[in-house]
């Protein structure tokens, strides 16, 4: 009893370690992918925090599949790496009295990497999208960031402000070049805000400004002075929210058994019941030679997690495409891994007893 429970201190330990880690990596990758999103004018600046919050709750089940092997595996290289796996043999002790325990440690977090997989994915992928939409269908004004160019979704204006005001209803120090009647106007102006009409249309009002007019290459320009010019802000409409299959509910998809919707089951099924498969196959393969490193162990680990996770997405794809039926599709992937788990079980016991042998 007090061995199981300092083993499982050391996988939730190590487990905590790695799936800070794999966050942190995470988080990283999908920030430069957003800022680099943002700097394009794809999504403005004050989305990317939002956007960013939702990707790391949508990769969440992933992470912490690889945390439970990776945890596992890490602890029981560290038990041979330190001979206390030739004390457990020699004690009379067999390789598979190691799978209590470790299910012992797996087994909540599989349950939670399920619910994580059929709730809250789904759940940030359609926030995400509907986020994204709403981010789309802002005016041009709204989406303009202080000390940006940006350039309307009609491409016949591009805006820049110096400055916003504390509370963000007026901008200060205005450029906006318009093309009208095959004519370039340059409109520079101290302050401006946005206003709505009774009719409901929408108004860039530029205050003490000047608007320059004329052709390109000729020196017969126009100037025009005002204290109070409205420019009509075209909003884009809100097209119909376009739902990918990832964001649809659990529960729609075992109302509506389509291919497609079979397909994603597969994958959300998929992830818990890896995460129990890879924790089981870490025990065969945790052996390492005490003078030898652990990296090999790693590298290993990592390859076969990309492997089952290929698998997935191909037997994935092939149900949505209707090449196999949806039993053939779950049962294949996980059935190969249960029998590599029997096999590598099975080859290390056999390999255990004859050290022994051999020893004595």
């Amino acid at each position: 009893m007090i061995f199981q429970r300092s083993l499982l201190r050391e996988f939730a330990n190590t487990g905590l370690v790695v799936f800070v880690v794999l966050l942190m990596i995470t988080i990283t990758t999908q920030l430069i992918r957003m800022l680099g999103w943002a700097a394009q004018g794809v999504i403005p600046p004050d989305g990317v925090l939002i956007l960013l919050g939702l990707a790391a709750l949508r990769y969440t089940p992933i992470l912490l599949s690889l945390t439970v092997f990776i945890a596992v595996l890490m602890a029981l290289t560290r038990s041979y790496r330190d001979s206390e796996m030739v004390v457990w043999f020699a004690s009379g002790r067999s390789l598979l009295s190691w799978i209590r325990p470790v299910l012992t440690f797996a087994l909540p977090l599989v349950f939670t990497i399920g619910l994580l997989s059929f709730a809250l994915s789904p759940w940030a992928v359609q926030k995400s999208e509907e986020f994204r939409q709403q981010l789309e269908s802002r005016d041009d004004v709204s989406a303009v960031s202080p000390g940006v160019f940006k350039e309307s979704k009609q491409a016949d204006r591009v805006y820049f402000v110096e400055k916003l005001t504390t509370d963000l209803s007026m901008v200060a120090n205005i450029f906006v070049h318009s093309k009208q009647n095959g004519r370039d106007g340059v409109m520079v102006a101290e302050r401006g805000f946005s206003e709505t009409a009774e009719n409901g249309d929408r108004f860039l009002v530029l205050q003490n400004g000047r608007r320059y007019e004329g052709e390109p290459g000729s020196a017969e320009y126009r100037v025009t002075e005002f204290e109070r010019y409205a420019l009509r802000i075209e909003a884009k409409e809100a097209g119909k929210l376009m739902t990918s299959i990832s964001a649809v509910p659990s529960l729609d998809l075992l109302r509506d058994p389509t291919r497609e919707h079979q397909a994603e089951l597969i994958w959300r099924t998929g992830i818990p019941l890896s995460a129990l498969v890879l924790s089981l196959l870490a025990v065969p393969m945790s052996f390492v030679n005490p003078r030898a490193g652990r990296s090999l162990n790693l590298v290993l680990a990592v390859l076969l997690y990309m492997v089952y996770s290929n698998l997935l997405s191909i037997f994935q794809s092939w149900v949505g495409q209707g090449r196999v039926v949806p039993a053939v599709g779950w049962l294949t992937v996980h059935g190969l891994m249960l029998g590599l788990l029997a096999f590598m079980l099975w080859r290390r016991m056999s390999v255990v007893p004859l050290v022994r042998w051999r020893r004595g």
